[in-house]
């Protein structure tokens, strides 16, 4: 058996700085369990249950990489108050690098989510405050261009960074770092514009079933990665407790979950995002790094949020030992 450490430890390239860099939104998700799915007006209703967590796909993915010993720089931008204090404090536990925060200059505060889970489903309600306000202008360039890749996630909520984002890209490229995307889901359900002008400077797309028919535009998964597959080269599906579909230049594998008993869903999509990359940065094949990815998935699913399994030192040791992949001669 391999030892754990140097399965988990990261062995990056040594010239550069960090193993990944993000760019991205960071918020506290204020999570109220077991209110009725249909919510009447002029009433107090009681929940059972409430947690507040580290939330934003982008401040998520940045946490967990860091659990998992990768080393990670974070640009982001919050207000000056009291949840954009309590939101980095939390990532900054993680050993995420937080020398390039932003403060709002305009006096927006920063973003939140209220998260409402009904069973299988769940009601998300956003006020993105300075989710807005970075810019690509924002951003030190050489700061980012020191990782070995670079990640972006909501994408549709960052309108800050829409104008200067192509050309950020390509500088990116340019010097040598890989780019994976998150879309996330598009409030405003148009699915175009900015996505169009990124998709061909990505070189791993990382959306679930319905963001991927929604980028594409079309009604059944095989349509979305033919279409979507002559522009990405890697796009990993997340498909919750079906596995993972992953489409490499038309090539197409699933590859199954762990099976496990959630206890809350909500951040495991982007604690997937968290085991792919690792296992990516380290230099493992596709079906190696969604098999990974698998298993962060659900051991975020373990814990209310999508950082709080990864914060219990015990439980993320244990489960890791218990359902890391084994290499075999196909990775």
């Amino acid at each position: 058996m391999n030892d754990p450490e140097s399965r988990f430890t990261m062995s990056g390239d040594p010239v550069a700085r960090f193993d990944i860099t993000i760019a991205g939104e960071i918020n506290l998700d204020l999570i109220l369990y077991g209110l009725p799915r249909e919510l009447p007006v002029e009433r107090e209703l009681l929940a059972t249950d409430f947690a507040m967590t580290l939330g934003s796909s982008s401040a998520i993915l940045a946490h967990n990489m860091a659990a998992l010993h990768a080393s990670v720089g974070f640009i982001t931008c919050v207000g000056q108050d009291a949840l954009g204090q309590i939101a980095l404090d939390r990532l900054g536990e993680s050993g995420t690098d937080l020398s390039r925060i932003l403060r709002s200059p305009s006096g927006l505060g920063t973003g939140v989510t209220v998260l409402l889970p009904h069973g299988a489903v769940r009601r998300i309600l956003t006020y993105p405050g300075t989710m807005t306000e970075l810019t690509c202008a924002d951003l030190d360039i050489d700061y980012l261009a020191s990782g070995r890749h670079f990640h972006l996630s909501s994408l549709f909520l960052q309108t800050g960074l829409h104008p200067g984002l192509p050309r950020l890209l390509a500088e990116l490229k340019s010097r040598g770092l890989t780019i994976s995307l998150d879309t996330n889901d598009d409030p405003v359900d148009e699915w175009g514009g900015i996505l169009d002008d990124v998709l061909p400077l990505i070189d791993i797309l990382m959306p679930n079933e319905d963001e991927l028919l929604r980028i594409a535009g079309v009604f059944s998964i095989e349509d979305a990665l033919a279409k979507v597959g002559t522009i990405v080269p890697l796009i990993v599906v997340k498909r919750g407790a079906r596995g993972t579909l992953i489409s490499e230049r038309g090539i197409k594998t699933e590859v199954p979950t762990v099976a496990v008993t959630p206890v809350d869903t909500i951040g495991a999509g982007d604690s997937f995002n968290a085991g792919f990359l690792t296992a990516y940065l380290k230099g493992n094949s596709p079906n190696f790094c969604a098999a990974a990815g698998n298993v962060t998935g659900a051991l975020s699913t373990q814990r209310a949020g999508g950082t709080e399994a990864f914060r219990d030192q015990s439980l993320l040791q244990d489960f890791l030992r218990l359902h890391w992949p084994v290499q075999t001669e196909r990775d």
